[in-house]
């Protein structure tokens, strides 16, 4: 049994898979807890991952584990190179879901839409022709990306820097729904702005990044059902009555909601690293 966890401020994710299967999710463990946990799941390996603990944090926290460990670092061996110019700036948590799309989708170009606190755009192509894997498939590589305000984030924002907006939130939207473009009242202006406004911003976004290549497009992240089927229900919508364009459209956009990419992509590197050790 493998064992992937992300840390976060106060609670962890933690992944079990048995070879590439994930077979358990557990959400708001306690970070204190984590060693009794893997080992009451009999992990034997584990890799652990954060955005917001350093090297020296992560290893205070597992000094004494019985299970074999791997702490996800800027030096890491890892199944995809990295074209990203400050990598000791880039989250573990945009690299493992970069790993996890090249992974899932091996002969494609990959946009990530990550929809959390930040929504962040991030490119994985599979034109690198100078590293090929057993000398059959080019290497998928990080290629960077944009990271924009998330919904909480825009929420808080209007209320902090105005004087007289209310803080507001989804309640109210009807599950797969977005609110009207043209809001009665001032709460529903706001959700119509935040909320509207992300669906525009992911759809002009993946307009731009189809022009790149065909690619496969995978939302993850806490926000990310909420817009699901708003960002496909009207994707491009209107265009496809250009005939000439509907072929075109529809091949270059394909979107798909996997909420555990980034689990997936640790489990890709933790194993990525096993297979390095035990290949002579």
């Amino acid at each position: 049994m493998f064992g992937v966890v992300d840390i976060g401020n106060t609670f962890a994710k933690v992944g079990l898979f048995k070879g590439d299967e994930l077979i358990e999710v557990s959400t708001g463990l306690e970070i204190d807890a984590l060693d009794d946990f893997l080992t009451l799941k009999k992990v034997k390996k584990a890799l652990i991952s954060s955005v917001t603990k350093n090297q020296q944090e992560l290893e205070a926290i597992f000094e004494e584990v019985t299970f074999d460990k791997l702490i996800l670092n800027p030096s890491t061996a890892l199944p995809i190179e990295k074209d990203y110019e400050t990598p000791l700036t880039l989250g573990s948590d945009r690299l493992a879901a970069a790993v996890g799309a090249n992974f899932l989708y091996p002969d494609t170009h990959c946009l990530i839409i990550d929809m959390g606190t930040a929504i962040k755009y991030d490119y994985v192509s599979i034109d690198n022709k100078d590293v090929y894997i057993s000398g059959e498939k080019p290497k998928g590589a990080f290629r960077g990306g944009i990271i924009s305000p998330g919904m909480r984030i825009r929420f808080e924002s209007l209320h902090t820097f105005t004087k007289r907006l209310p803080l507001v939130d989804t309640e109210g939207i009807p599950p797969g729904e977005a609110p009207p473009l043209i809001g009665k009242n001032t709460r529903a202006c706001i959700q119509s702005g935040v909320v509207n406004g992300i669906i525009a911003e992911v759809h002009g976004m993946i307009e731009n990044y189809r022009k790149l290549g065909k690619c496969q497009v995978i939302l993850c992240g806490g926000d990310a059902s909420f817009f699901e089927s708003q960002i496909k229900k009207s994707n491009f919508a209107g265009s496809f009555e250009i005939g000439s364009l509907e072929n075109t459209l529809t091949a270059h956009t394909k979107i798909e909601l996997i909420p555990n990419l980034v689990l997936i992509g640790l489990n890709r590197i933790l194993r990525y690293n096993v297979e390095k050790l035990t290949t002579p």
